[in-house]
């Protein structure tokens, strides 16, 4: 008897330093749901023993990136992209970048945009920052895969 395909998963990795350097996995499908690990503006060329940090001090920069990495990676394991988003949580390490943090957001997957965009969100200040000083934003999200 075959697998049953949901109860298999898919994974997404990057070469990203972070997730070589820990060992995790960007996105893990299981199912029609998936879950993209919080992810950084870190430079995918830097090498794990020294990640630098692409567009340090510029916040809202750095959540475009972000989320752009975030919807490629829900697409490379079988899901539309932004519209397959439900849920972001946004990690900030400095609370006067809140604003710009919210800016990427909306440009991005705004309730605005019409059409299926549109996710629960959760902005929260991290009082003592990430693992490099020049991140400052970290997100990670929840997308679910329509069935056809």
């Amino acid at each position: 008897m075959a697998p049953d395909p949901s109860s298999t998963k898919q994974f997404y990795g990057t070469s990203s330093p972070w997730e070589a350097r820990i060992g995790y996995y960007r996105a893990v499908r299981r199912g029609n749901q998936i879950y993209v690990s919080g992810s950084t503006a870190a430079d995918p060329d830097s090498p794990p023993e020294a990640p630098t940090v692409r567009f340090p001090g510029d916040a809202l920069q750095q959540t475009r990136l972000i989320l752009n990495e975030i919807i490629q990676a829900i697409q490379v394991v079988g899901g539309q992209g932004a519209e397959s988003i439900v849920r972001c949580r946004m990690f900030v390490s400095r609370k006067e970048d809140c604003t710009a943090v919210g800016e990427g957001f909306r440009e991005i997957l705004g309730k605005q945009l019409g059409g299926q965009v549109g996710a629960a969100a959760t902005m929260i200040v991290v009082a003592n920052g990430f693992v490099d000083d020049k991140m400052l934003v970290e997100i990670e999200a929840d997308a679910i895969v329509e069935e056809e």
